[in-house]
């Protein structure tokens, strides 16, 4: 029988992925993560409450399927909370969730699925894969595009697509919590978590303070002709495109245009001056393993929640990085985000915005 390690986190997704597996005739695993989470707050992770373990303890006795829990809260704090503190010191707007992705579920815990016997492993997300020819594997989008998670999985390598399932892809939310209820699982009604687990529901910014209280630095806010027009509390706490809690008097709106790292500079200007027609992404992840030889025209994903745009894709540098030139501005690029690139259903690859 093929083994199966499905990642729970206590949610409806996990627990119907691992009810559908267990349909299928797979034998399966569940195991759950514990992260870190700042000393005290450990009943507000997002991801690893005891609430959460006890809900993904019951799901696997209602399947009747083994449950373990993985200690990862050491390399937790030093690959992503520290990703994402290096982030901000450095300017930028990190996205946490990319990291976890590659280096925690699809290694830390792979190899823990490995190593009790898996063929494969499995996850909660909505995203689709598919076989293509000569054996490699197509990431897809999900069915239902308002959850589709490929945006964040584009760092899946072909090595680590061959050992993944994603039960739920093919099915809407709507679906999932129906299917939930029909096999008696005590997810079924639970509220879907949002935020970044380690905040624990709070402000970013109050975590930064706590944590790396020495990247607040003020300084000024200026337009682009290098006029000061007020002060700013930290670069950390503004993001591209932002509009509000500039505490800025101006005839017109202002919005943050970009940030000055070395000079601690905060640039802001009127609508008209968002958007962008250029970027550069690094550490480019090819899902296929392979670059294009040649640039390509694709829609680019900027954020999650960001509607894809046409661009032209140039693969540069044995295609570790790529150039983006979109046929029409997009507001809000933001380094530290990442640019994904979509042909149709498929997912090519994606990399760091700088």
């Amino acid at each position: 029988m093929t083994k199966v390690v499905i990642a729970l986190s206590g949610g409806v997704d996990s627990s119907v992925a691992a009810a559908l597996l267990k349909q299928q005739g797979y034998e399966v695993i569940g195991m759950m993560l514990r992260l870190w989470s700042e000393p005290g707050k450990e009943e507000s992770n997002r991801c690893c409450t005891p609430d959460s373990m006890a809900q993904a303890r019951r799901v696997a006795a209602k399947l009747d399927i083994p449950f373990y829990a993985v200690d990862a809260k050491d390399v937790f704090r030093k690959t992503v909370v520290q990703y994402f503190l290096d982030g901000y010191a450095a300017g930028g707007t990190p996205n946490p969730c990319l990291v976890c992705n590659r280096l925690i579920r699809w290694e830390f815990l792979l190899n823990h699925a490995l190593a009790l016997g898996a063929d494969f492993m499995a996850t909660g997300h909505y995203v689709r894969t598919q076989k293509a020819e000569g054996g490699k594997v197509k990431l897809l989008r999900a069915v239902d595009e308002t959850k589709d998670q490929s945006y964040v999985l584009h760092v899946l390598t072909q090595e680590k697509l061959q050992r993944a399932l994603f039960p739920i892809g093919d099915y809407p939310k709507t679906e999932i919590r129906k299917i939930a209820e029909s096999f008696g699982l005590p997810t079924a009604s639970r509220k879907d978590s949002q935020d970044l687990c380690f905040l624990a529901g709070e402000d970013y910014r109050d975590f930064l303070a706590r944590n790396a209280p020495e990247i607040n630095q003020p300084g000024e806010i200026v337009t682009r002709d290098g006029k000061v027009i007020g002060q700013h509390t930290g670069l950390a706490n503004y993001t591209i495109g932002q509009r509000k809690g500039l505490n800025l008097s101006s005839p017109a709106p202002l919005y943050v245009i970009t940030k000055h790292t070395t000079r601690n500079t905060l640039v802001v200007g009127a609508a008209d001056e968002l958007g962008s027609t250029e970027l550069t992404a690094r550490d480019v992840n090819w899902v296929s393993g392979e670059a294009p030889r040649e640039p390509f025209r694709a829609e680019v994903k900027i954020r999650y929640t960001a509607r894809p745009a046409w661009a032209e894709v140039t693969p540069l540098e044995n295609g570790t990085r790529s150039t983006v030139r979109f046929e029409a501005p997009a507001r809000d690029v933001t380094a530290g985000q990442a640019a994904v690139f979509y042909v149709g259903e498929e997912v090519l690859g994606g990399g760091i915005i700088v």
